[in-house]
């Protein structure tokens, strides 16, 4: 009988992941991981420790625990702090994926006696010509493939996703038939650490305010910013523009970053066009197969959420590559990613460098 090792975040998704693995004959054991020591209301181990315990009782198998919050820092905060002071926007929950969860995690649950661990992600396995890729999951408004795109052959091989056919409804109902504690329970939303928390105040804990100019696109000074590191492109709530300055053109928005004049420079309406744009370079390009797909036509994702959109790919190098939308893109963020996928299947990203028209 196979050991299955299921990462237990004490979330209603990883609770359902378990009980379905038992259903299916494995044997089951739960593993709770903590990456950030402080306890608040926004990131609660102590809390989420319960209810997976609770859980865990109730299904009558063993929960191990595991302190990975040194690893964490150096590996996945560290980065996230240092690409906010270069002006970017990172997504640190890929680099945990990659990192920590299907790599320290991993690990770890193999010298626990694992032959594989599973997660409460909604993705599923797919496997073609020998070789795995990732699936989208089921209920495309959960859809994680965009976060999991880092992953390699081994680690995907290594992993079980037993929720990936479900819906998140099912996932509840199932956890209350079960008499879960969690059922109920709110999802994540945003990064573990910040949470609900506005992340310009949380950045601020960690880096010094930088005040300079807002300026619009002719280079006129129309308010002033506390630090480029606070605001992402697209962005329109938080800039603190006075009405003075509007015109009866729309809401503002961040179109671009001057690093080296410490400048943010904002336009007008959403439909500016120089919040869109049809071409990107990507670096840190990673591909899920380990080698470039043979079609260069295929759909990206510039953010979750984002929609996929159909462009063609030209490999510049082993790391870049240079990606052409065959329509404008709102809002793409260098340090962000940029996911690849043929049909629903994902292939790979990279990490969004620059972009242009």
């Amino acid at each position: 009988m196979k050991r299955i090792i299921v990462a237990m975040s004490g979330g209603v998704d990883s609770s359902v992941a378990a009980s379905i693995l038992i259903e299916q004959g494995f044997d089951v054991e739960a593993l709770f991981m903590k990456n950030w020591e402080e306890d608040s209301e926004y990131c609660s181990a102590e809390q989420d420790y319960n209810d997976a315990l609770q859980v865990c009782n109730k299904l009558n198998i063993p929960l191990h625990s595991i302190n990975f919050t040194k690893a964490y820092w150096n590996r996945v905060f560290k980065h996230f702090l240092d690409e906010h002071k270069n002006g970017r926007t990172p997504n640190p929950d890929i680099l945990c994926n990659t990192e920590i969860k299907f790599k320290e995690f991993l690990q770890y649950a193999i010298e626990l006696g694992a032959d594989k661990i599973a997660t409460g992600h909604y993705v599923q396995n797919y496997v073609k010509n020998n070789q795995v890729f990732l699936q989208k999951g089921s209920d495309k408004t959960k859809d994680q493939s965009y976060f999991l795109y880092g992953l390699n052959q081994k680690q995907i091989s290594s992993a079980m996703f037993p929720i990936g056919n479900m819906k998140k409804k099912e996932v509840r109902d199932r956890a209350k038939k079960l008499g879960f504690v969690n059922y109920n329970k709110k999802d994540s939303v945003g990064i573990c650490f910040i949470g609900e928390r506005n992340i310009k105040e949380f950045l601020k804990e960690y880096i010094p305010e930088n005040p300079g100019d807002i300026v619009n696109i002719n280079g006129d000074v129309i308010g002033k910013h506390e630090g480029l590191m606070y605001y992402t492109i697209g962005q329109r709530k938080g800039l603190g523009i006075g009405g003075g300055h509007s015109t009866n053109e729309g809401a503002w928005y961040v179109i671009d970053k001057n690093l080296k004049n410490n400048e943010l420079i904002v336009g007008q309406g959403i439909n500016n066009n120089r919040l869109f744009h049809k071409n990107l370079i990507a670096s840190n390009v990673h591909w899920i197969s380990g080698k470039p797909p043979h079609k260069n036509e295929l759909h990206a994702k510039i953010r979750y959420r984002a929609e996929d959109v159909l462009c063609k790919i030209i490999m510049q190098n082993k790391n870049n590559i240079h990606v052409q939308f065959n329509k404008p893109c709102f809002g793409i963020a260098p340090g962000q990613s940029v996911v690849f996928y043929d049909k629903d299947i994902c292939l790979g990203g990279g990490i969004i460098e620059s972009y242009s028209h």
